[in-house]
């Protein structure tokens, strides 16, 4: 695997072909193949300090100071003793060494819970229970219900029938559905016979490791007969075995090798917008302090030629020095030491704790924190804080992310009658609140207690014998291929291919029409008391193409009944035409619905005559049987059936959303963060959401559909939306698109006439993203919304990495399952979705959440405080150590260049590490502008970070500049108010220590009072430290200017009795003021004036804060509506339905039938009561 961003493992990337044996250990370790041990820690015990300190000094600032140390061990140059640098160098390694220890250490735990999970192994022909770590390619495996499955592992043989197993793919892709795998024949006939299974030999050939979840190709060879495998019978780590009580497997992936792992990959080092503008900026800063140092160099060279030379007899020579160029070679060094602190280690260890300080915040905040699931929000990284703060693109997940992935029986029409809102006494509708009356189901003991519907009108139409209302609930108990299961007693559990059918099966068993059981030939149903059998004649099953279901039975009274449902627009165009006025007043109902984001189905049936359908029948297993054309033949058969049907009305589920979604994208649009939709959702599905969140919306001047099937028809789609929107000739723009260049150029933005919408799909995608990619681009951002669904994994991160090479712009990608894994590695910052889907997400990102809603809190509170705290620490820094540095800088034009320093050295070291690193911190962890819910109710305040405004290289400039002005008025100003200056008492304070002492005070009061007008937001803590370190100042400075500390230290504290003498002077402390006035008044007259003449919005809002004592508004979430005219079609599920499955049989299982009897006797009596 690989380690260490060191690839250790080349030649098993290069394996082309897997072949394996079953139960032979000794023939599989020939191959050299992984275990089943997982491991994304970095270190160990004993690689820890040497990698660690390796990776640290890639960082050409450590490096930097390691140079700078070693120059200080060097006599002739060194003007600094060595302990300036080695502490704080010492001090930084450690935080940093400390950090990633920690968090190694958690990635450590992780892997360790996961590698001691135990599972049954067959050695020796004996199942043992072993650690998953354990086990190895060629092991036969048992799996149990309810568990995780441990490796990519070939299904053998299982609990069900004909060697099925139901599984959840929540971890690998979102979804909570089940799915079906089945097992070869051949090895699904050894059942659980442990001999059998342990005298399995079978040999596999199959593809090389990779990390395509929805393809597999291999063969079995077993007893001289060769098996196809594709991926309908490999189950793949990750997912969770559901209602299959065991299953035996062939371990073919193991470890780091499995299609799981494979998608996680290593983490790419991400860095900061300001990491890498902060690179630049040290480049340049090393540039300038070398040219200060050529400069000082040549002019230490000059004096020594034309004043020392002749001044010898008073300054001799050293003998190492033997003329004025080695002089100034020399000198050259002693200024690096000196000026070093332009880029000061502790900027370093400051930016660290901010970014640890912002992680903390984040871990903290009780309003991210969901309850139902005890999650609160987490840090997982602690380098990328501020750029939160600088979000332009959201890509995200479907389900799961915007999703609950739960379907919910919202409305329905029967008849023309409209269901599912709440009413009054008076009969009017009133809003669902959670005051709200329940319809309550106590009658019908076999009711789900989860089901909740408010329209107490429908149940009475149940109760009162309705008889269209009862054939609606008929329809719905028939027409699906929803599996149940008695898990206990009484106890009726249904088992769905999607959640959709799941909803309705559920709500035709509450209002008292129970679906049962059923077997290849009959659906068994309870109803409203009384079990009734309908014998199943065929299943016309659904597809992407036919967009709806029938099934054909036979009443208990013997009449042939064909059941319906679809999309609206399908079933509409095969009604009788005697179903128009029904058909106008559903068509009404259905537009209601779809304003409330609703996915609807119409259903219909038809009373079938016996002659034809019998002749109908033959003719259909004629053509099941053909071996051309059998699809088309089928089709037409359905077509011929699916005609003249009677409408009964329409449902209208809700795919429920996460909670606030539509408000979060909402808010997030008003901040100029542009939200693409990617998932592996069919279109339909993800339109649908689309509109529900309201990405989408009728209001949009156009949604485009790019469905192109080659490169030429993606291009001219491309070209002509792009066209549309830029209200631009489709030559014209075709005219302007230009040749890639080699270097990727940064797109500029462009912007559209109206609000564009547009949806694209895989295979779309797959040309868009080979052949066409800054063309797709260019079309996709000037859209506000854009949906890419049937995404693989791949492409999601392809899309993520196109915006990164084109765009000028931060990422942020957000997911819940292993499929959107790349995605989040891909993106600036990757959010993972910490809920039921599954941790793979979680455990790949940067920061990880409960709710999809959490995400405007830590973008427009958490992120843009961190990137502004960060902007006014490192305009503050720069400042204050250019303002130091440069004192140096003008004094060697007093002191003949000989990198004498100004101040005294333990000022020098204590200048960063103690007078001004705690008032620095204290803004950068405590300041804000606004607080948070003025945050969130004005995004507008997020966009500076976007287009860096708060930090800059013009920032920079700007920082130098008035660190230059301030260390010319603090140099200048006490240098000619001490020049010939005297005591009271007439003793002379124009000596070095005196200026050098005057000249730190100067500096530090200045600085303080810098921070002070920096800060916005006081609290006692920043009262503490800025007031707090001018006192420190001043008692450690007493204290080291004392005659004590001389006597014990003579070397070490030169400034004997320099505080007091200087100090005590009236017009020093005038200097001091007169300086520190000089070089705060300009900073005051600039930053009012720009309030005054271009306030930003940040200003104007504070001004109206300020002016009018306005409380910040409360968050309230208000429910979104949309009219519409757009009725969302209703999906089944991705893939063909179970109907072919059902009718053979392979999936049915005995099961006892005497509970039905005494349920239904049950419910019969609770009825005839109520009747």
């Amino acid at each position: 695997m690989p380690l260490f961003g060191i690839d250790c493992t080349q030649s098993k990337l290069q394996e082309q072909e897997r072949h394996l044996r079953a139960n032979d250990r000794d023939f599989n370790l020939k191959f050299h193949y992984v275990n089943n041990r997982i491991k994304t820690s970095k270190y160990n015990v004993f690689t820890f300090l040497p990698i660690n300190l390796f990776e640290q000094f890639q960082r050409i600032a450590n490096a930097y100071f390691l140079f700078l140390l070693i120059l200080q061990l060097i006599p002739q140059v060194s003007s600094l003793s060595w302990y300036t640098t080695v502490g704080p160098l010492m001090l930084v390694l450690i935080i940093t060494a400390v950090k990633d220890a920690i968090d190694d250490y958690h990635r450590y735990k992780n892997d360790n819970h996961v590698n001691n999970r135990e599972v049954m192994i067959l050695i020796d022909r004996k199942f043992r229970r072993e650690k998953w770590m354990n086990v190895q390619v060629g092991d036969i495996i048992k799996m149990e219900n309810n568990h995780f499955v441990t490796a990519d592992v070939l299904l053998l043989s299982s609990s069900e029938p004909y060697g099925l197993i139901y599984i959840e793919t929540a971890e690998l892709d979102g979804e909570t559905n089940l799915k079906v795998k089945q097992a070869l024949t051949v090895t699904s006939d050894m059942g659980e016979n442990t001999q059998a299974l342990a005298d399995f030999d079978g040999e596999i050939r199959c593809e090389a490791p990779n990390n395509r979840l929805d393809k597999f190709r291999g063969t079995l060879t077993y007893k001289e007969n060769k098996y196809s495998l594709d991926n309908e019978k490999i189950i793949l780590r990750g997912c969770t075995l559901r209602n299959t009580e065991w299953c035996y497997g062939l371990v073919i992936f193991a470890g780091q090798d499995t299609k799981l792992m494979q998608n996680s990959g290593l983490s790419a080092l991400k860095r900061t917008n300001i990491d890498r503008l902060m690179n630049v900026l040290v480049l340049w800063i090393f540039g300038f302090l070398i040219m200060m140092c050529t400069v000082l160099a040549i002019g230490n060279s000059i004096w020594e030629s034309y004043k020392g030379y002749y001044f010898q007899i008073y300054l001799p020579w050293n003998q190492y020095s033997p003329n004025a160029s080695f002089s100034g070679f020399l000198m050259f060094w002693s200024y690096v030491i000196i000026l070093n602190t332009v880029v000061p280690i502790s900027l370093y260890v400051s930016i660290e704790v901010i970014r640890l300080g912002s992680s903390f915040y984040i871990d903290w905040d009780t309003k991210m924190y969901y309850p139902k699931k005890d999650t609160p929000a987490l840090a997982r990284t602690t380098t990328l804080t501020e750029e939160l703060g600088q979000i332009q693109y959201i890509f995200s997940d479907k389900t799961g992310t915007l999703t609950q992935n739960i379907m919910i029986f919202n409305k329905c029409t029967i008849n023309g009658k409209m269901y599912g809102h709440a009413h009054n006494f008076a009969g009017q509708r009133t809003d669902i609140t959670a005051k709200t009356e329940k319809v309550d189901f106590s009658f019908n003991s076999m009711a789900d207690p989860k089901f909740v519907f408010y329209d107490h009108n429908l149940l009475e139409s149940v109760n009162i014998g309705d008889p269209k209302v009862h054939e609606f609930f008929r329809l719905l108990s028939l027409c699906h291929t929803v599996m149940s299961e008695e898990k206990q007693k009484g106890l009726l559990m249904y088992q769905a291919q999607s959640p959709d059918e799941g909803a309705l099966v559920t709500a035709a068993r509450n209002f008292g029409f129970v679906f049962w059981s059923r077997t290849p030939e009959t659906i068994t149903l309870v109803e409203m008391g009384e079990t009734k059998i309908y014998e199943l004649l065929s299943i016309l099953d659904f597809d992407n193409v036919r967009k709806r279901m029938s099934v054909i039975v036979r009443r208990p009274d013997k009449k042939l009944y064909l059941y319906c449902k679809g999309a609206d627009t399908i079933v509409f165009e095969r009604l009788n035409p005697s179903s128009q006025h029904l058909r106008d007043a559903t068509t009404a109902h259905l537009d209601e619905f779809a304003g409330d984001g609703l996915r609807t189905l119409v259903l219909a049936y038809k009373e079938l005559d016996k002659g034809y359908f019998e002749n109908w029948q033959k003719r259909y297993h004629e053509a099941s049987t053909v071996l051309e054309n059998r699809e088309e033949q089928l089709s037409e058969l359905y077509e011929e059936i699916e005609k003249d049907l009677t409408l009964l009305g329409a449902t209208a589920v809700e795919d429920k959303l996460q909670d606030g979604v539509p408000q979060t994208i909402q808010t997030l649009s008003k901040a100029n963060i542009k939200i693409w939709v990617l998932t592996g959702d069919k279109q339909e599905t993800a339109v649908n959401i689309g509109y529900a969140c309201n990405m989408l919306h009728e209001d949009m001047s156009n949604i485009f559909i790019i469905e192109g099937s080659n490169s030429e028809e993606v291009r001219v789609e491309l070209r002509k939306a792009s066209a549309t929107m830029k209200k631009q000739d489709q030559t014209e723009n075709e005219v302007i698109s230009i040749e890639q260049p080699k270097k990727p150029p940064i797109l500029p933005e462009e912007h559209a006439d109206g609000e564009y919408g547009l949806v694209i799909n895989g295979d779309t995608l797959a040309h868009a993203l080979e052949d066409l990619e800054v063309e797709f681009l260019k079309t996709a951002c000037l859209c506000k919304t854009v949906i890419c669904c049937r995404v693989t994994p791949l492409q999601k991160a392809q899309v993520v990495e196109l915006v990164k090479k084109y765009k000028k712009a931060i990422t942020l990608a957000i997911g819940d399952g292993a499929n959107d894994v790349s995605m989040i590695k891909a993106a600036h910052i990757g959010v993972g979705i910490s809920g039921e889907e599954g941790t793979q997400a979680v455990l790949s990102s940067d920061f990880s959440f409960a709710q999809f809603r959490y995400l405007q809190r830590l973008l427009l509170v958490h992120g843009r405080w961190s990137y502004l705290r960060m902007c006014r620490f490192l305009r503050y820094f720069f400042y204050k150590n250019f303002a130091f540095t440069f004192v140096h800088f003008w004094y060697g034009f007093f002191c003949g260049f000989s990198a004498q320093t100004v101040y005294d050295e333990w000022f020098i070291t204590l200048y960063n590490l103690v007078y001004t690193s705690l008032p620095i911190l204290a803004m950068s962890l405590f300041d804000q502008d606004v607080n948070d819910r003025w945050s969130m109710a004005y995004p507008q305040l997020y966009e500076p970070g976007q287009f860096n405004l708060y930090f800059s290289k013009l920032a920079f400039v700007e920082c130098i500049i008035h660190g230059v002005y301030s260390s010319l008025v603090l140099f200048f100003i006490p240098y000619g108010a001490l020049f010939e200056a005297v005591r009271d008492d007439g003793e002379t304070i124009s000596d070095y220590q005196s200026f050098a002492l005057i000249a730190q005070t100067c500096l530090l009061v200045t600085v303080t009072l810098q921070i002070a007008l920096d800060t916005t937001y006081w609290t006692a803590i920043n009262h503490v430290f800025i007031w707090g370190s001018l006192a420190v100042y001043f008692a450690i400075t007493f204290t080291m200017y004392s005659n004590g500390m001389y006597l014990m230290f003579p070397t070490s504290f030169p400034f004997i009795g320099t505080a007091r003498n200087a100090l005590n002077q009236p017009h020093v402390w005038l200097t001091i003021f007169l300086t520190a006035v000089m070089c705060v008044l300009p900073v005051i007259i600039v930053r009012y004036l720009k309030s005054e003449l271009r306030p930003t919005f940040s200003n104007k809002l504070r001004h109206k804060i300020k002016q009018m004592k306005m409380l910040p508004p409360k968050q309230t979430i208000s429910p979104l509506r949309r009219p519409s005219a757009r009725r969302s079609a209703y999906a089944f599920a991705h893939q063909r339905g179970f109907g072919a499955l059902i009718t053979s049989g392979k999936n049915m299982r005995m099961r006892t039938t005497n509970v039905i009897a005494s349920k239904a006797s049950t419910l019969s009596n609770i009825d005839k009561q109520k009747m």
